[in-house]
């Protein structure tokens, strides 16, 4: 149980419950031993009591506080305390994507793809070190107070997808990809999808596909030709909607390869909007029908979702394919050519060439591929069939002798007879599945997939400080080989770090001298130290450090540095009007108006008499304010006594000034 002011862990004080969610609630809390303020996200009991889970959990949250940059919530711990299971994450002030949709309606072109930009760099740095967040959803996008894109949930996704935990289910199923909806093998690409669906709901104010269940919405992620933004939002530019639609290919192959291609796209739709830079991957914008890989056969055939046999490719319902209204509009003369042209086909025959409805959907692959597995299984279940027969006639007596035969060997109760590669026809190859590429399969994890596949399995073992005790560090034969059925597949099993680890030292804010006095004393070199512009750190201090702060790396490790150099120089404007002095006594004399930023630059100075003054001054750095500021003489009417006593009446000029305080506009 959560109380406010307990200390987690040692150093955590609870301060106040910020938030909650499908599987965690999430607390304010100060770290006392760095004395700053970060979040602790507190796994439900319901979720703690799953064995399973937590191991899985712990993992991936491991794996996230490796990452650290500007665009992702940064994971600081991870731990476990009376059946307590936390992460501590950096603490930020300000309110999700999700949230700022709602408030906003819909979000204008520039800033959604700024947003998009901020959390590509997120995915990014995320992908680069090999981990994929599965879950990217405006409810895991924060935008804080500064205005700062960040990215959170990295990793704890995977744990959540892989025991099939289904809480808040509701939420992540609008912007799954098509091959997590059918269960299958998710990658980069998966991300780049979400990302795709994110930059629509950014760009209409609406997810695109809708329903009342899940399994409902998922099936139209599968099936479902993908809208355009232009359909809800005419004056979105064509790159912008091209990118959206090259995200959200059905084919993982027809998006984006990787996020740098995205970000790059993006950028350039900033500067060219109008411009159809964006090149399609040579599939058809909706999708097609299109083979399921291997992995989703393996997938699919563990859960029951297909035959083992047989399986059929998922195809598109020709029904849901529909013109947009845009297209239209492009046709020339709208809807009316548009009845003509119907009109006319119905009357003229078809084309000899036009393909039938029946030559649309047959797969030439496909068919070989079926039927080249219809041959393989009926040749191994021929081989059964032929051996247990053998076996009962005595042809292929057990052990290599007569029943009678008192020297023939006979396996001890211990023993396990394992079929063995000869039992189906010599020559054939089958592919050797992926189950090293990202670190994430444990032991157990990829035997099973492997002796499913009809491979046997040996195990070797090394120490690692990247791959967890216990996973697949390296396989051979390498993913995708081709080699003999029944071969061995040997993997490389991670012992975890060697005793030479050490802890890598919280070095931000420090001096550079500091820094490397502190990593030094650890065991730890200085790379490269570069300077950079930084809103959180003066000038001087380390503001970001390569490795992530409590995480175990091998001694020695190089650890590169950027120190600050400040804020980011930033440009403003100010465009006013200026009204003549409110002063009853001004009465049109000629005044200097000049326009003064807070560090005492006159950016303008005009004299006139002729009011209202208009000022427009841009490329001002650095000042975000000032004041305008109205020198005036005004003529006063007075009555003095003269050395005789008389008195007499005169006039007097008297100089005033009049200040009005101005925001500067960023530019």
């Amino acid at each position: 149980m959560i109380k406010i002011g307990m200390i987690i862990g040692d150093r955590y004080e609870v301060l106040e419950k910020i938030g909650t969610g499908g599987m965690s609630d999430v607390y304010k809390a100060k770290d006392h031993k760095l004395n700053r303020a970060v979040a602790i996200k507190i796994l439900k009991q319901e979720f703690s009591e799953n064995e399973n889970f937590v191991s899985k959990f712990r993992v991936e949250a491991q794996a996230a506080a490796g990452l650290m940059h500007a665009n992702i919530v940064n994971v600081y711990d991870v731990g476990e305390e009376h059946d307590i299971y936390y992460i501590v994450m950096e603490l930020v002030e300000g309110i999700t994507l999700k949230k700022y949709i709602e408030k906003k309606a819909r979000l204008s072109v520039k800033e959604a793809i700024s947003i998009a930009i901020q959390v590509s760099l997120g995915i990014e740095a995320a992908h680069n070190n090999h981990i994929i967040h599965r879950d990217i959803k405006p409810q895991n996008i924060m935008i804080s107070k500064e205005g700062r894109v960040k990215v959170t949930d990295f990793g704890i996704a995977k744990a959540a997808t892989s025991n099939t935990i289904t809480s808040n289910v509701m939420g992540s199923v609008h912007y799954t990809s098509p091959e997590q909806a059918r269960g299958g093998y998710s990658d980069a690409k998966s991300d780049i999808y979400s990302l795709g669906i994110t930059l629509f709901e950014m760009l209409t104010g609406r997810v695109p596909f809708n329903g009342d269940t899940t399994v409902a919405i998922a099936i139209k992620h599968i099936q479902e030709p993908m809208p355009s933004p232009r359909d809800f939002v005419p004056e979105i530019p064509i790159s912008v909607e091209q990118i959206v639609l090259k995200c959200t290919q059905k084919s993982p192959d027809a998006r984006y390869q990787s996020v740098a291609e995205l970000i790059e796209d993006l950028k350039r739709s900033l500067i060219t909007p109008d411009e159809n830079f964006v090149v399609m991957n040579g599939v058809n914008v909706d999708g097609e029908t299109r083979m399921i890989k291997d992995r989703d056969v393996v997938s699919k055939r563990q859960t029951g979702h297909i035959n083992p046999v047989t399986p059929e490719p998922m195809r598109l319902n020709e029904n849901a394919v529909r013109e947009r209204p845009r297209d239209k509009e492009r046709a020339g003369n709208g809807a009316r050519q548009t009845s003509d042209r119907s009109k006319a086909k119905k009357r003229q025959p078809q084309p000899a060439l036009q393909k039938s409805k029946d030559e649309e959907d047959y797969n030439p692959a496909m068919e070989r591929i079926t039927t080249a597995l219809m041959v393989i299984v009926a040749v191994v279940i021929g081989c059964v069939v032929l051996y247990i027969v053998g076996n009962v006639l005595g042809v292929f007596p057990i052990g290599g002798g007569s029943q009678e035969d008192d020297t023939s060997v006979k396996p001890t109760q211990e023993a396990q007879i394992t079929p063995t590669p000869t039992a189906v026809p010599e020559g054939m190859k089958a592919e050797v599945p992926d189950v090293s590429s990202d670190g994430s399969f444990s032991q157990a994890e990829a035997t099973k997939m492997l002796e499913e596949r009809g491979f046997q399995v040996a195990i070797e073992r090394s120490t690692s400080s990247t791959v967890l005790k216990g996973y697949v560090i390296s396989q051979t034969p390498t993913a995708g080989e081709n080699v003999s059925f029944g071969s061995t597949v040997t993997l490389l099993i991670s012992d975890g770090a060697d005793a030479s680890t050490v802890t890598v030292p919280e070095v931000r804010g420090y001096t550079q001298e500091a820094a490397q006095e502190a990593l030094s004393a650890v065991g730890l070199n200085v790379g490269s130290v570069e300077d950079g512009y930084s809103d959180d750190y003066p000038v001087g201090q380390v503001f970001y450090q390569s490795y992530a702060p409590g995480g175990n790396v091998i001694s020695g490790t190089t650890v590169d540095l950027k120190i600050s150099i400040g804020p980011q120089p930033r440009t403003y404007a100010c465009n006013i009007q200026v009204d003549a002095p409110m002063d009853p006594e001004y009465s049109g004399s000629e005044a200097v108006v000049q326009l003064v930023g807070s560090d005492g630059t006159v950016y303008h100075q005009a004299t006139t008499n002729v009011f209202p003054v208009m000022i427009n001054v841009s490329g001002i750095s650095n000042v975000s304010s000032g004041q305008v500021i109205i020198h005036y003489t005004v003529s006063l009417t007075v009555t003095t006594t003269d050395e005789f006593g008389n008195e007499v009446t005169g006039v007097k000029e008297e100089v005033r000034s009049e200040q009005i305080p101005v925001p500067f506009e960023e530019e």
